[in-house]
């Protein structure tokens, strides 16, 4: 599945979407959560760059960078999800690091550097999820 845009972290169903909105903040509207599948990642398209989209068993989302910085393959949204402790996480389809889904740091290496995700702020309002497209971390 593509979306039209995505991101990390905590769901906020307690904000309407207006407020959301008329904040000001530049918070995108990215799907419906119940288009995103449990457990699995998605692609969107945030400002021109590809972010993988994960909703979690507990309908808390994260959005981290599509592009795997050990392998350079645009491939984060075909990631295994798991936990390290508390920590939920993505394990690469490529070369097997795995990656906090709440901060991008790298949490396995596999042996090499340690290289992490950029990470989007992420809400959820009225069934719907947000990015801020303006927070990106690195």
């Amino acid at each position: 599945m593509t979306l039209d845009a995505a991101s990390h972290a905590l769901p906020d169903a307690a904000l309407p979407a207006a407020t959301l909105l008329a904040s000001g903040e530049p918070w995108l509207p990215v799907c419906a959560l119940t288009d995103l599948a449990p457990e699995r990642g998605a692609v969107a398209l945030v400002d021109g760059v590809q972010v993988a989209v994960f909703r979690l068993a507990d309908d808390t989302v994260h959005a981290v960078q599509q592009l795997d910085p050990f392998s350079g393959a645009y491939v984060m949204a075909r990631g295994i999800v798991g936990t390290r402790g508390d920590a939920p996480t993505v394990a690469s389809p490529m070369y097997k690091q795995v990656f906090d889904l709440r901060t991008g740091r790298c949490l396995e290496t596999v042996g090499r550097e340690p290289e992490h995700l950029s990470t989007w702020p992420v809400r959820v309002a009225d069934g719907t999820v947000y990015v801020d497209r303006s927070t990106r971390s690195r």
